[in-house]
């Protein structure tokens, strides 16, 4: 059975969250590079939305891009985000959401691997939870765990 993925109001994620966690997620913030929790997490697993729990990125994108962040080349699929044009800080990017929840994420930038499409997936920890890859069944990501092979 599909796990189920509820979006939350603000005042739930207010009391649930951390405040850096609602600041990123809710306000569009960005947490300091380098000193983040998943910037150097290179342990097997899956990265779901903080706000709902749903699957975004796997430990099988995730590389080292020296950014700060972690960094991914592609999302779980190209349902779970969107993006948006980012003109904040006199720059002109592209920000990535949680299609789900509308949460802010991070940022795509075109620098990434070019063996694996070219794109850096730069995303701020504190819009994520970790699933370590032995806590999947446990958690309700079974199905997640064929990913893997």
């Amino acid at each position: 059975m599909a796990k189920e993925y509820k979006v939350k109001s603000k005042e739930e994620l207010k009391k649930e969250l951390t405040e850096l966690q609602y600041l990123v997620t809710q306000e569009n913030a960005t947490e300091k590079p380098y000193s983040n929790e998943f910037d150097k997490n290179f342990e097997k697993g899956l990265y779901v939305d903080i706000t709902t729990g749903e699957p975004l990125f796997t430990s099988m994108d995730k590389y080292n891009s020296g950014c700060g962040w972690p960094a991914f080349t592609n999302p779980i699929s190209r349902n779970v985000v969107k993006e948006k044009r980012d003109t904040s800080h006199g720059m002109e990017r592209i920000e990535v959401r949680s299609k789900l929840s509308d949460s802010h994420l991070g940022h795509v930038f075109t620098d990434g691997p070019v063996d694996k499409g070219g794109l850096r997936y730069c995303i701020n920890s504190a819009s994520l939870k970790f699933i370590p890859f032995n806590k999947l069944k446990e958690e309700g990501y079974e199905e997640y765990i064929k990913l893997f092979d």
